[in-house]
């Protein structure tokens, strides 16, 4: 098949087109680049890929290159470009997250509508839900996000719908849960910690330290959105979680016991934006995307472990 996907030079867009590429597929990679977080880090995680001729990478922003010729031939989308941060979407810089992460999904969509393509994987997030009443987090609650981030995701999640029911697009939205592993971004938690483990430098934790998180594994992840394009239930969005909810406390825990070294540990206030606990009801995917996460906790974080090291 041919396949594009953007957001092909971060962590789940790189590994997702290496998947497909050693699948067999030929793969379109379109990315801004933004700056997020350092250049070198993308570069790096698309540098395989570039050398092999069953991979493109096209390099702008959706909402300026030439999608329709971009998308000519392909059979499938999977649309992970955004801007991430929960923290980061609050004040004037929300206006990046708009271009970013809800105009340039209307404008993938319109130029998949108008080309004629098939199927559309839109990579959601659990930041949908906010502090919902009720353990594990299922589909079909009220989505209620507590963050400007979470509420661009929700927006983008809702256009995909509408261009299914409308426009008889093969959508499926995934609400992934943390998602961590090798090529983890820099800003998130997993990765600080294992970079603390190393350097010694000090991680700032947020609130009490209870919180929890569901952690999904990348390679998890990527499994559950190639199966979502094949299997997925138009017009759906499932749950992606990796069924290891931890506390920060625990895995700051677990990470001493991996790496035998103490962390440096910087207690600070709770942040506005932060959710207090998630955990994904992941029965839908279950059955439709056939999905069972196969990574452990432990198991996942010390495969990235071993890739920090490399860094």
């Amino acid at each position: 098949m041919k396949s594009l996907v953007t957001g092909a030079a971060g962590f789940i867009g790189s590994t997702l087109a290496e998947t497909l590429v050693a699948a067999g597929d030929t793969v379109i990679g379109v990315d801004s680049f933004l700056d997020y977080y350092d250049r070198s880090q993308k570069q790096k995680n698309v540098s395989a890929l570039v050398t092999n001729d069953r991979f493109e990478l096209v390099e702008g922003a959706l909402q300026d290159i030439e999608l329709k010729a971009v998308l000519q031939g392909c059979d499938r989308v999977f649309h992970l470009a955004a801007q991430a941060g929960v923290r980061a979407s609050w004040g004037a810089e929300f206006s990046i997250y708009t271009d970013n992460n809800i105009l340039a999904t209307q404008k993938l969509l319109e130029a998949a509508v108008e080309t004629g393509l098939k199927t559309f994987v839109f990579a959601s997030s659990s930041s949908v839900y906010g502090d919902v009443a009720t353990l594990p987090f299922r589909e079909e609650v009220p989505l209620h996000p507590v963050s400007p981030y979470g509420v661009s995701k929700l927006a983008a999640e809702k256009l995909v719908e509408l261009y299914c029911v409308n426009h008889e697009l093969h959508t499926a939205a995934l609400r992934y849960f943390t998602v961590y592993g090798p090529r983890q971004r820099p800003d998130m938690a997993f990765h600080r910690l294992l970079k603390s483990a190393l350097t010694g430098e000090p991680f700032p934790l947020f609130g009490d330290g209870q919180q929890t998180r569901d952690f999904t594994f990348i390679g998890d992840a990527v499994t559950a959105t190639i199966s979502a394009s094949e299997r997925g239930t138009a017009g759906m969005a499932y749950n992606i979680g990796g069924g290891s909810r931890v506390s920060m406390l625990g895995v700051i825990e677990t990470i001493e016991s991996l790496t035998g070294r103490s962390l440096n540990i910087e207690r600070r206030d709770k942040q506005k934006g932060d959710m207090r606990d998630t955990f994904a009801d992941t029965s839908a995917a279950a059955r439709d995307l056939l999905y069972a996460p196969k990574t452990d906790l432990a198991t996942g974080l010390e495969r990235e472990w071993e890739w920090i090291q490399t860094l």
